[in-house]
């Protein structure tokens, strides 16, 4: 193994790593966030990033060949179009009048 095989073997490893761990912070957040709004914000985070890190550290991964190139086409799809999907659907519901989550005071105020 060359020193730039274990290079390419190290980033791989570190943004593969790096996008399962926003993949597990966007689950936390899908589970935890209050209202509609914070968690479609959560699953856009985990499928922009997480995936995104994922496709790229694996087509590093796999090296110079055709495949590469087609996990690296369905990277930057990902990247195009979770951000866009996401704005669609809070853009929709704020439309359609689902009030965003605010926390309220004990006396009732919003703040």
């Amino acid at each position: 193994m060359s020193i730039v095989d274990a290079v390419r073997y190290a980033v791989s490893v570190v943004l593969i790593s790096i996008g399962a761990f926003f993949f597990f912070v966007g689950t936390l957040g899908l589970l935890r966030f209050p209202d509609f709004y914070s968690r479609t914000h959560g699953a856009t985070k985990c499928d922009t990033v997480g995936a995104g890190s994922i496709l790229i550290g694996l087509a590093l991964l796999r090296g110079l060949a055709p495949d590469a190139l087609k996990i690296l086409a369905i990277a930057a799809l990902v990247l195009l179009t979770s951000p866009t999907a996401g704005h669609a659907l809070a853009r929709a519901a704020y439309r359609t009048g689902l009030r965003p989550w605010t926390r309220r005071i004990d006396g009732g105020e919003r703040t």
